[in-house]
């Protein structure tokens, strides 16, 4: 079985729980006490991961660190439809690594945002959140023609891929770092179609959409 060390209100270690809850692979938490304890900084954790980060996990003998290298560990090994981390297209997996990097820009705004206001973090914080407004104008503004094209997700595909979940909690938990999502309506809905997948799980901050709120169409909504 999987090991996942994890933190509870970390984004990265979310991403690896909502991926596995969705795949329906069983995995086992350990709870690493990232605040107030800085246990991912002790010299015992820095023996699994010597950076210093969470999440990580281990699969039997097989031990990989970082959020979105696991995301594509997890989705080429569990996803017997290939759909998550799609390979077999070329096209398409150059869009997916292209979101994914996409992704590293916010995590390092509005998820460095939301470390400095609710953990102390020293960023800079009208940068990160400035920087956290440019990425969401560009992802809405994608988002948006997307729609308008039949489409829902954030890759030319017809289904989801792991660079939706990269992306997902990032947004979601912005407002917690003070990067208000009014703003930015294709992507408000597209969170909404994420909460609604099969097999989603919730983690604090995040909750399932109501299954009674149909979202605006997006034909009338900007």
């Amino acid at each position: 079985m999987i090991q996942l060390y994890n933190y509870d209100l970390s984004v990265n270690c979310y991403k690896q729980r909502l991926m596995m809850s969705i795949l329906d692979v069983e995995y086992e938490s350990i709870p690493v006490d990232f605040f107030p304890g800085w246990e991912h900084k002790s010299p015992e954790f820095k023996k699994i991961n010597p950076l210093g980060h969470i999440p990580v996990i281990v699969d039997d003998d097989y031990t990989l660190r970082d959020a979105h290298a696991i995301l594509i560990y997890l989705a080429a090994k569990y996803d017997p439809t290939g759909q998550w981390y799609p390979t077999g297209d070329p096209a398409l997996i150059g869009e997916v690594a292209q979101w994914m990097l996409f992704a590293e820009g916010t995590t390092n705004t509005a998820s460095a945002a939301r470390l400095h206001d609710n953990l102390g973090y020293a960023f800079d914080i009208d940068e990160v959140r400035a920087g956290a407004h440019r990425l969401f104008r560009v992802l809405d503004e994608h988002l948006w023609f997307r729609e308008r094209e039949g489409q829902d997700w954030i890759c030319a595909a017809d289904h989801p891929t792991i660079a939706d979940l990269a992306i997902f909690p990032d947004v979601m938990l912005s407002e917690e770092g003070g990067i208000s999502r009014r703003p930015y309506p294709a992507l408000r809905r597209w969170t909404d179609r994420v909460r609604r997948l099969d097999g989603f799980t919730p983690m604090p901050g995040i909750a399932p959409a109501s299954p009674l709120a149909a979202s605006p169409d997006p034909r009338t909504t900007r």
